[in-house]
């Protein structure tokens, strides 16, 4: 199929060859002649499918030849790097039909938000915190809404937006088109998705699961050792850029600081930055300034660069659905790409989750260029030894062992005994580069 058999305006097909675009992603090919249709669309589809275009060409075709200067649809997204991609796609696809969009959220000044807004937009894409941040102030009007598109509803729902967004919904005209687009559908976007579309399409493209260009494995470590084991998978991955994942925005700032340290040219994207040093962050990421992005998962929302070769978990996400919006963002557009997953021993249980969601075992590997034993053991779960008798010297515990096996995702003093249950591929070995060479994500036959 190729863009012209979607009928689309002059001006539209202008911008996307403008953009290079030769022929549509399954997601636009199967979303945008219901979306062009009228019809309210439900879209389940990864990230990095090319989900943006597949509703942005159908509301700028919709929007062209209506009036001007009033908000005609509104887009609501989890984040800022979101919010402002989707306007940026708008501007790049429509520029050629005057169409004016707006990004509005948080982090900024609301003065020039407000002017905009005033000066007279089609397209408003925004964050819903600040969305009603501006309907409490009466600065923005809703009432000539006529194509309203929940993007990433799963993430605003693991964000706790869920209530600002019934809020936004009551403040659009009931007689409008509706398009809700998620990775992953749980119980309560299910609900609102009942609530909030009528007689929808759904479309879906691919699963829940993680994409399949993507191969997986995971690194049991001491927590004390995540650092040094860190900087030297990234001594191995390539010259690719990679996303580096921190469960908090404290640790995300605090490993970037030691991976620039150590000579690397790493930085941060986490919730306690300015709006301005988050988007030099990411746009030093993108122009390859940084080749390492240390991000949090709220924070790495919306980020859509090119070539990823390598996500690297330091902790392991709290749910498989995370997981899953991690590792996507490598591996996409038909390339294939690696997950590294940092483990220890409070993370046996998300393991497992994560691997009845690829229906196989992920593969436990060493480091053989990493030393296991010189740092320093520290007083932790995994090299404490038994409480000793009141009195008794105690002697001093030798350094944690380098784990052998996936068994040992290391469970405490006894772990240094456990018998391996799943031989572990040393990085370069003959194994490692077929799977690797595959690009199937499954790990090899034994």
């Amino acid at each position: 199929m190729a863009f012209s058999d979607f009928n689309l305006s002059p001006r539209l097909v202008a911008g996307v060859t403008a953009l290079g675009y030769l022929e549509p992603t399954p997601i636009q090919e199967r979303a945008i002649p219901p979306i062009m249709a009228g019809r309210d669309v439900m879209g389940l589809a990864q990230t990095g499918t090319g989900k943006t275009a597949a509703f942005a060409l159908p509301i700028l075709q919709r929007l062209e030849n209506g009036p001007r200067k009033r908000v005609r649809a509104l887009i609501v997204a989890p984040t800022r790097e979101l919010a402002e991609q989707i306007h940026q796609s708008f501007n790049d696809l429509g520029r050629q039909t005057r169409l004016r969009s707006t990004a509005i959220y948080g982090g900024v000044g609301m003065g020039g938000q407000i002017q905009a807004l005033r000066s007279g937009v089609e397209i408003v894409v925004a964050c819903p915190g600040r969305l009603l941040d501006h309907l409490r102030q009466a600065t923005l009007d809703l009432s000539s809404v006529e194509v309203l598109v929940l993007d990433e509803a799963d993430r605003m729902f693991d964000m706790g937006f869920l209530p600002d967004v019934r809020r936004i919904i009551h403040a659009v005209p009931a007689q409008r088109q509706t398009l809700l687009f998620s990775a992953t559908m749980p119980d309560d976007i299910r609900e609102l998705a009942a609530e909030v579309l009528r007689d929808p399409l759904t479309v879906q493209v691919g699963t829940a699961a993680p994409i399949e260009t993507v191969s997986h494995a995971v690194y049991p470590i001491a927590p004390h050792l995540k650092t040094p084991l860190l900087m030297e998978l990234l001594n191995v991955t390539g010259n690719g850029p990679v996303l580096v994942f921190t469960r908090t925005k404290h640790r995300a700032k605090r490993v970037a600081e030691q991976l620039e340290r150590a000579g690397l040219r790493a930085t941060s994207l986490q919730g306690n930055l300015s709006q301005s040093r988050r988007q030099a962050a990411l746009d030093g990421f993108r122009k390859g300034d940084f080749r390492i992005l240390v991000a949090t998962d709220i924070a790495a929302r919306g980020i859509d660069v090119v070539g990823i070769s390598h996500v690297i978990n330091y902790d392991m996400p709290e749910t498989t659905d995370a997981y899953t919006h991690r590792i996507g963002r490598t591996g996409r557009a038909e390339r294939t790409g690696e997950a590294y997953t940092l483990v220890s021993a409070e993370d046996a249980d998300a393991v497992r989750a994560v691997e009845r969601v690829l229906g196989y075992k992920l593969e436990r590997r060493t480091l053989p260029t990493f030393d296991y034993r010189t740092a320093v053991a520290i007083e932790h779960e995994f090299v404490r030894g038994p409480r000793q008798p009141q009195g008794q010297r105690s002697q001093p515990r030798p350094p944690a062992p380098a784990p052998r096996s996936d068994r040992d995702i290391p469970r405490g003093p006894r772990a240094e005994n456990a018998q391996p249950q799943y031989p572990l591929t040393p990085i370069g070995s003959r194994m490692e580069r077929t799977w690797h060479g595959s690009g199937t994500g499954a790990p090899p036959r034994r």
